[in-house]
């Protein structure tokens, strides 16, 4: 057991206090762990010698911890009525199959270029949460029919690659069509299942047989990170909502959205700069 710890000690420590950034960050802000989650994952394996997979084990293993976070999420909204299953229902048969193609896509590019998509992609996520307004709108309600497919397909394809959650996109989506932001909060956090299920799966699929993955990987998921992130996450996440209505929830966003550019930034620069 000593050897063990010697051994893995860090690795653990460092995954469960990545959970735990991930939840409270979930709570505070209303975005997907996976924006804390696929970064310190990424700096995290590639500090521990895993650079080849790292980001790949990265995606993968956030979109896995996201099935059980949406789903106590979405549950603890259903229980205050502000869930819109009809909007799911609709929604979810597009977004599984953009998450299926998303994170196809994303198994078989190079970690470079995913390592890329994936900081651009954040480098957005945080001008939005510095610059976005709940009061912006475009619709008056979210689309039917063909645009309906589309956007939830795009929904899900960015999603997976990104290895985050239906809320980072989903709620901005559904407040610019209209929607009161509790019931964006609320129904987008359903999404996450549509994405993180199909998304792992593929995931583990893809990396079946691969070299240079962490121990204890299951294709590009890696067990032990799913478990204690997905542990520390569904446990901190309530803190997180607690403190939200207790600090100024708009100066959190944008000090968030400044981390996040932080984050990018050394990401890109780290990949492009070699």
């Amino acid at each position: 057991m000593a050897d063990f710890f010697a051994e893995y000690g860090v690795l653990i420590i460092s995954l469960a206090l990545a959970g735990v950034a991930a939840g409270l960050a979930a709570g505070l802000f209303g975005i997907g762990g996976g924006a804390v989650i696929v970064p310190v994952l990424y700096f995290l394996l590639t500090a521990l010698g895993y650079e080849q997979t790292a980001m790949h084990v990265a995606v993968a293993t956030s979109l896995a911890t996201i099935i059980l976070t949406s789903i106590r999420s979405v549950m603890a909204h259903n229980k205050r009525g502000a869930v819109d299953w009809d909007v799911i229902k609709g929604w979810a048969p597009w977004i599984v199959i953009g998450a299926i193609l998303g994170q196809m896509v994303a198994g078989f590019v190079s970690k470079d270029a995913l390592t890329i998509v994936f900081g651009s992609m954040l480098l957005i996520l945080a001008m939005q949460l510095y610059f976005g307004r709940p009061s912006w709108r475009l619709a008056e309600d979210l689309p039917t029919g063909a645009p309906r497919a589309g956007l939830g397909g795009a929904l899900g394809i960015l999603s997976a690659i990104m290895g985050i959650g239906g809320g980072t996109f989903g709620v901005s989506l559904m407040t610019i069509c209209g929607r009161p932001i509790h019931q964006a909060v609320a129904t987008a956090a359903g999404f996450g299942v549509a994405i993180g299920l199909p998304g792992a799966i593929v995931a583990i699929i893809n990396g079946i047989g691969k070299e240079g993955l962490p121990p204890f990987s299951l294709g590009h998921v890696n067990l032990p990170a799913f478990f204690l992130i997905s542990a520390c996450t569904v446990t901190m996440a309530p803190v997180g909502a607690a403190l939200a209505h207790k600090l100024d929830a708009g100066l959190l966003r944008k000090l968030f959205g400044v981390l996040l550019v932080l984050v990018s930034i050394r990401m890109l620069w780290k990949t492009i700069a070699g």
